[in-house]
């Protein structure tokens, strides 16, 4: 595994190839020399969260918001019991 480190600006310059480095391993991205992100394949990012999806995050997706969500009414859940 080898790792990148790009500034911000040569990020913003050249995002495809940042992308190819992550392939490899981790790019850093530095702002003013220092790291502030890291560039990660979905897959390596996956491994470190151990796979699991927390509803936190599916919350936080964009356009969620757009989602309706219907909720029925439950109704008559206490039934009388039928001893017969």
């Amino acid at each position: 595994m080898s790792i990148t480190t790009l500034s911000s600006r040569q990020f913003n310059q050249d995002a495809s190839k940042a992308k190819k480095a992550a392939e490899a391993g981790p790019v850093f991205i530095t702002d003013r020399g220092r790291p502030a992100h890291v560039l990660l394949t979905f897959g390596e990012y996956k491994k470190l969260t151990g796979g699991r999806t927390h509803i936190a995050d599916l919350l936080a997706m964009p356009g969620i918001e757009d989602i309706e969500l219907e909720i029925p009414q439950l109704r008559d859940l206490a039934q009388p019991a039928d001893f017969s």
